[in-house]
């Protein structure tokens, strides 16, 4: 990839040292203040947006000369964002909000950019499957009905409890959206996951809990599970798929199914870097959206060109087959359960990449709802805190840029003169309950299982 060269204000001299035509036509944007940058990862595909915006050019077109580079796990790349090491990253979505809120290490990080939505699944092991599978319902075919609820392991569940035996299964982090969905999942079908209480020093998230829940990276789920640490585990693609390939678990569920088209991973920058580096900041987020809207492109016809370069070892380094199994409109549940899941990756559709409030607000209720908050916090609380990590003001700046330069196309775009950055209150949910981000105490409220206003452990 070439570096981009100090900036020429006539078009013609661009021209004549090869500079692209989009970073040409975009030059009123401003250059970038910092052109040379690296971003961080996790092996998973949804970090395809920064893998497809590097080898599709798109960081090139905008100036960016970009090294990407995979981290060890969610922490180190946190810390690698906040002490400078890295210039932004792939994230969790709760990770912004956590690191602004002080929960673990405080620091100000911003998102202007949504990565995905869906992508995830929960996995339980083969023996784990064997006891559950008898409480399942079944198609005419004899295959199992989906969605699979948590109640068809909640028996499975008593029974361990019963013989003593701890119930251990793995997330990825404690603010990942894996570990709510779990907990969501299990809290649904009547299994308590345990509560955090970090005012009492109890970061375990295991008080009362009838599931043990703990943290494993996410490449090294597999391994766990066939070690038998854990009975089961929520992670990202490729590493439920990659249990079915290696016949050590069966996925029962993807998150599309707990909550469908449920935002996903963020791309997490510091709030210095964004003031420091405005132009900076738009270039990559219109690199990003041009990746984003390439994967998504023409029902999806692009994706198998995105899963070689995922397979790639300096990215997600899975086998091709493993990760085209989820990553291009299918999923595998038990070895030969192969349904169309069409949508278990989004990148682009349904305005995936905008950052709404109410979706940051979403992962402030599952964190007061498991203790992360200990206190009671106003609806105003959450919309203020939403709106310091999501910023849909730098996200709408790049759309309309690429808009006036003929990339993208409005109509794939939210309506920026009315968009008030709360999405319709959503209804498809595994339990059936409803989420209004504009009403943040009152969902919390809804729960059976979970902290409530008013409630303090």
């Amino acid at each position: 990839m070439k570096k981009w060269f100090k900036p020429f204000k006539l078009a013609a001299m661009a021209a004549c040292i090869g500079l692209t035509a989009t970073a040409v036509q975009a030059e009123k944007l401003g250059y970038p203040e910092k052109e040379e940058l690296k971003f961080g990862f996790i092996k998973l595909t949804d970090m395809a947006p920064i893998a497809v915006a590097y080898e599709n050019g798109y960081f090139e077109d905008e100036g960016l000369y970009v090294t990407i580079e995979a981290q060890a796990n969610w922490k180190v790349l946190l810390d690698g964002v906040i002490d400078g090491r890295l210039d932004g990253a792939h994230m969790l979505a709760g990770q912004p909000i956590a690191a602004t809120m002080g929960f673990g290490t405080k620091a100000e990080i911003i998102t202007p950019f949504s990565m995905d939505l869906n992508g995830n699944g929960i996995t339980v092991s083969n023996e784990i499957w064997d006891q559950m599978k008898p409480n399942i319902p079944k198609q005419a075919d004899g295959k199992p009905v989906h969605p699979i609820k948590a109640d068809a392991l909640k028996p499975v569940v008593e029974k361990y409890k019963d013989e003593g035996k701890p119930f251990n299964m793995g997330m990825v982090f404690p603010v990942s959206t894996h570990n709510y969905e779990l907990r969501y999942w299990l809290a649904a079908g009547g299994i308590h996951p345990g509560f955090y209480a970090p005012h009492k020093g109890d970061i375990s998230g295991q008080i009362d809990a009838d599931a043990l829940l703990s943290v494993t990276p996410p490449p090294q789920m597999p391994a766990t599970l066939e070690a038998g640490t854990i009975y089961g585990y929520c992670v990202g693609e490729p590493w439920n798929q990659q249990a079915v390939f290696k016949g050590i678990g069966v996925p029962v569920v993807t998150d599309y199914e707990i909550w469908k088209d449920n935002p996903e991973k963020v791309f997490g920058i510091t709030k210095q870097f964004a003031e420091k580096y405005p132009n900076t900041t738009v270039r990559l987020t219109r690199a990003l959206i041009r990746a984003a809207q390439w994967l998504d492109a023409n029902n999806n016809a692009n994706r198998p060109a995105a899963v070689k370069i995922l397979s790639k070892s300096n990215y997600v380094g899975a086998d091709y087959d493993v990760i085209a199994n989820s990553m291009t409109g299918t999923f595998e549940y038990e070895k030969g359960d192969k349904r169309a899941v069409p949508d278990f990756n989004v990148f682009f559709r349904y305005n995936a990449t905008y950052p709404y409030y109410s979706d940051a607000i979403w992962y402030l209720t599952q964190m007061r709802r498991w203790g992360q908050i200990s206190e009671d916090k106003s609806d105003d609380w959450y919309k203020d805190l939403a709106k310091k990590v999501y910023r849909p003001d730098i996200y709408e700046k790049a759309a309309k840029s690429l808009i006036k330069d003929g990339l993208v196309m409005s109509k794939d775009f939210p309506d920026f003169a009315t968009e008030d950055g709360f999405r319709d209150p959503q209804t498809h949910f595994i339990d059936n309950i409803v989420y209004d981000g504009t009403k943040p105490n009152e969902y919390i409220n809804k729960f059976s299982i979970g902290l409530k206003q008013g409630d303090k452990l």
